[in-house]
């Protein structure tokens, strides 16, 4: 069965950041966009925010911090705040990652790999289950970027997912940007993950740029989209198993904003290799 049945056609967006909130709200075909869940203040959301789900724009929050991966249960003050994002901005689905952020009550401070273990696949389980109890909306989870595997790795990352895939029915969002990074740092074939995934559960993808960095790429969101990602953005639209409900390409950018009419040509290339419509 199709994971992603019932979900809406999201189209080509852009993560809402309040450095580009202007020209997100301004891009006349904008249907989709997503927004770092921890940085919504539920009592004082941004007007922007708001105009973009009246005029009908998919808003999908983004968490950070939930710790999905950690061997602590996930804190229920953390769950119901992405619940409350999502009712607040009308949000189709949510989602979050595959890491953890926190070990022992210390906070990282940002996204931890996990073991590819069926330790960690346990506790994944356990906290994507209790996750998606209380949202009201469809859980998406994002494999990151890492910069290293585990030495106690038992699977390879697409039977990891598959597996997570099959006890939990969570969706999956891609990062074809993160598949490209692990791909090169790690000397493999981003395209032979791609067919290993459970591509039918795929809800929408993220796409950004990287930088080169102490003999690493590293997935920084500060830097172009390379040709070499939108690539892979087509050989993924290509193997997408429901040709009628196409997910979301979401650009991400983090830093070192370019002009406008940079973006609008990043977005225009996304459409181009997805065959989705163009939104500028």
């Amino acid at each position: 069965m199709n994971g992603t049945a019932g979900l809406p056609r999201l189209g080509v967006g852009i993560g809402w950041r309040p450095e580009i909130a202007g020209f997100v709200a301004d891009l006349p075909g904008l249907r989709f966009t997503e927004v770092i869940a921890e940085s919504v203040h539920l009592a004082h959301p941004p007007d922007h925010l708001l105009e973009l789900r009246d005029r009908g724009a998919s808003v999908v929050p983004h968490g950070v911090r939930l710790s999905l991966g950690g061997a602590e249960p996930v804190a229920p003050e953390r769950v119901a705040h992405l619940a409350a994002c999502a009712g607040l901005l009308g949000s189709p689905l949510v989602s979050e990652h595959v890491a953890f952020v926190r070990a022992g009550g210390v906070e990282a401070g940002h996204l931890l790999p996990v073991p590819r273990s069926r330790a960690a696949l346990d506790a994944l389980t356990a906290n994507i289950r209790r996750t998606r109890a209380e949202l009201p909306v469809p859980l998406a989870v994002e494999p990151i970027a890492a910069l290293f595997d585990w030495p106690d790795d038992e699977y390879e990352e697409g039977d990891f997912l598959t597996e997570l895939v099959e006890r939990t029915g969570v969706l999956l969002l891609l990062d074809v940007a993160n598949v490209y990074a692990n791909a090169r740092n790690r000397g493999r074939d981003p395209v032979g993950l791609l067919d290993r995934l459970p591509l039918d559960h795929v809800a929408y993808c993220h796409v950004a740029g990287g930088e080169e960095g102490g003999g690493r790429y590293h997935d920084t969101h500060t830097a172009p989209v390379p040709p070499e990602v939108i690539d892979l953005v087509a050989e993924l639209s290509a193997r997408l198993p429901d040709r009628t409900r196409p997910p979301g390409f979401l650009l991400e950018r983090d830093g070192r904003y370019p002009p406008a009419a940079e973006l609008r040509a990043e977005l225009d290339a996304i459409a181009a290799a997805s065959g989705l419509e163009p939104v500028t």
